[in-house]
């Protein structure tokens, strides 16, 4: 399997090459264009277990899995909304997901979602996506992405909506934006995340609930 990504970052684009019997899984409504040879298969795998999970977690319950047939074959991926898709080979790794930033996966990686008080504190929800094994990831990002390596012991403050993923194991905990509680209303910010390393997290540079407060004035009022 070979990717590219065309058009980044705001309207970017996943090419995916598949071999002749190679599969890809993705999000549904995720495909923009598809090879004819290329079969498509929608189910909800892994157990209702699993499916609970996925919901739960803010992804659909059902996945597509797009497999080339008879040749090689290429797909399409795009986000929902405009923003970078973000590109994880995975080599017998973890990574987590915040919910809805997952876009597209090879089929042996393994989901799990588990419960993440800290996060729903935050705003993030209660949920976040557990993927590890080996082969590639996507995840998608509402505008650009800005990778944050931390150095062991080193603190760092994100706003909880600009989340899209993290490595497994660094330490993460809730905090006031500000010492007052009335300062961390009136900032705007409320809740934050303070990431701990070694790791990275992966950042957005816009989020959609602050793309909605800014567009519903002019909807309100019609233009």
């Amino acid at each position: 399997m070979r990717y590219e990504l065309m058009y980044q970052p705001v309207f970017s684009v996943a090419r995916i090459m598949l071999e002749n019997g190679e599969s890809i899984r993705a999000e549904p409504g995720a495909m923009m264009t598809m090879s004819a040879n290329v079969e498509l298969q929608s189910k909800a795998g892994g157990g209702l277990g699993k499916m609970l999970g996925r919901m739960m977690g803010g992804e659909s319950l059902f996945q597509s899995t797009y497999t080339a047939t008879g040749g090689p074959g290429e797909v399409l991926l795009v986000p929902a909304g405009p923003g970078d898709i973000l590109p994880m080979p995975l080599q017998n790794q973890s990574i987590m997901v915040t919910s809805g930033c997952y876009l597209a996966g090879d089929t042996a990686l393994d989901f799990q979602t588990q419960a993440n008080m800290r996060g729903f504190f935050g705003g993030e929800g209660l949920f976040v996506i557990r993927i590890a094994g080996t082969g590639l990831l996507l995840l998608s990002a509402f505008g650009a992405i800005h990778p944050i390596q931390l150095q062991p012991g080193q603190p760092y403050i994100i706003d909880s909506g600009h989340v899209v993923a993290y490595n497994e194991g660094m330490q993460m905990e809730v905090r006031r934006a500000s010492r007052g509680l009335l300062g961390s209303l009136t900032s705007g910010e409320g809740f934050v995340f303070c990431f701990t390393g070694p790791g990275t997290v992966y950042t957005q540079t816009r989020t959609p609930m602050g793309f909605g407060q800014f567009i519903s004035p002019f909807v309100a009022r019609g233009g």
